[in-house]
């Protein structure tokens, strides 16, 4: 019978550099039917390892599940079909969503939808770690790793939620995913009430799980969901822990997420048996490459002398118009024009709203005293691919700290109705994809 673990890291999450083996899960066993047949919160690998031991259970396909911030949700309009041309074509497709190098993230491509295809990306490093958290488990193969909200089942024409301690996970039918602070849910009211598409539709449905001591414990938050005009609220109790939840709509198809195990980090399987048999025909075709390659190899010489001569030539123009660019190789060079270009005929990007609510709440993050910064409430135009912020600081400087630090991602950040008062400052913090 096959067997599926699913393993979710939880706080505090141990980083790229600290020993992993004091990392604490969450899981959950499911046998092929889907039923749970084991689980556990906060236990260590190696607990995890001497269950599946004591059951005489080998070849369990593990199921890594990683905080969904970790991971960003980007659309690609590629008019391509073929398989290669999408990937040689998505680092050009998404670049402008994302606020960091393109070759520093990781893309994995995800299913087709009308608005395009749907990716997710995360940082190179990031992924590594993740790929070494879980890897190697003793009587378990690493089959695949997701963002964990976006395992949410899905809710047709409208928003999922399930509350999980300190945090929501949020998602749509769209296949974008969210993780929010729950206490911070009032401030989305208004983007949850706004329809998925441009028909106009009375209510947006909204299926809300949690455990009955989350609904006891949220309930100022939930009455905040409660009261919008057009939601309509739909609360669901967990009997169980969130991952059994999540675990439970991936095995029975309930949602579509994007494996982050692609390209580099894709999941090899040995296979006995069958390499054997091409064996012969992979010896010739090595020998014909050998020959092939001393052929083309004079040939070879020759244009790479002639290509790092064009390459000189093109980053002289290069710098001779943009001095104090040093990112910018002769690799590169061709991608970066392009970009700049497009930039130029585009007008801008919508970054959308995901991304806009990723960096803003970042940038806060990083703000000192950023206890005294308050967000009063949250929206987002998809028009405009505007998300407006209402914010209350205890001095002028921080809000501008604020916006500044959003500049510098290279998003456009304004603020505008700045009123001073007794005990600090507020106004309206207007970003979008610059």
């Amino acid at each position: 019978m096959s067997y599926r673990l699913y393993v979710r890291p939880t706080a505090p999450f141990q980083g790229p550099d600290a020993d992993l083996a004091e990392q604490r899960f969450n899981w959950a066993l499911l046998d092929a039917s889907g039923d749970s047949q084991a689980h556990g919160s906060g236990d260590s690998r190696e607990t995890i390892e001497q269950t599946l031991a004591q059951n005489d259970l080998k070849g369990v396909r593990l199921i890594g599940l990683i905080p969904g911030e970790e991971a960003l949700f980007c659309l690609a309009d590629i008019p391509a079909k073929q398989s290669r041309f999408i990937q040689q074509a998505l680092p050009f497709a998404v670049e402008e969503q994302i606020a960091q190098d393109i070759e520093s993230v990781h893309l994995a491509l995800g299913p087709h939808t009308e608005n395009g295809y749907q990716v997710a990306a995360i940082d190179h490093r990031q992924m590594g770690h993740w790929i070494e958290l879980f890897s190697g488990w003793s009587h378990a193969v690493l089959e695949a790793i997701y963002p964990d909200a976006s395992l949410l089942p899905i809710t047709d024409n409208g928003w999922s939620i399930c509350l999980d301690g300190d945090t929501a996970m949020m998602a749509n039918d769209q296949g974008e995913w969210l993780s929010v602070q729950s206490r911070n849910l009032g401030m989305f009211v208004q983007t949850l009430s706004a329809p998925p598409s441009e028909e106009v539709v009375a209510e947006v449905p909204v299926t809300l799980f949690a455990t009955e001591n989350e609904f006891d414990h949220s309930q100022a938050d939930i009455g905040l969901l409660k009261g919008a005009a057009r939601l309509a609220v739909k609360e669901q109790v967990l009997e169980l822990m969130p991952l059994e939840l999540l675990a439970h709509a991936h095995h029975h198809h309930l949602c579509a997420p994007i494996n982050l195990c692609q390209g580099g980090y894709s999941i090899r399987r040995k296979k006995t048996g069958v390499f054997g048999v091409w064996k012969p025909l992979v010896a010739v075709a090595s020998v014909w490459f050998i020959l092939q390659v001393a052929v083309e190899i004079g040939f070879g010489y020759y244009h790479s002398e002639r290509a790092e001569q064009v390459q000189e030539q093109a980053m002289g123009i290069y710098r001779e118009f943009f001095p104090n660019d040093r990112r910018t190789t002769a690799g590169n060079v061709r991608r970066v024009v392009q970009g700049q270009l497009n930039q130029l005929q585009e007008r801008g990007t919508d970054a959308g709203f995901i991304a806009l609510m990723k960096y803003t709440g970042s940038e806060y993050t990083k703000l000192a005293g950023a206890d005294s910064v308050v967000f009063n409430s949250v929206n987002y135009s998809q028009n405009r691919g505007e998300l407006v912020v209402d914010v209350r600081a205890d001095s002028y400087g921080k809000l501008s700290a604020l916006r500044n630090g959003l500049s510098d991602k290279g998003l456009e950040a304004q603020i505008g109705s700045v009123v001073n008062e007794a005990d600090g400052a507020r106004g309206r913090l207007t970003v979008s994809g610059g």
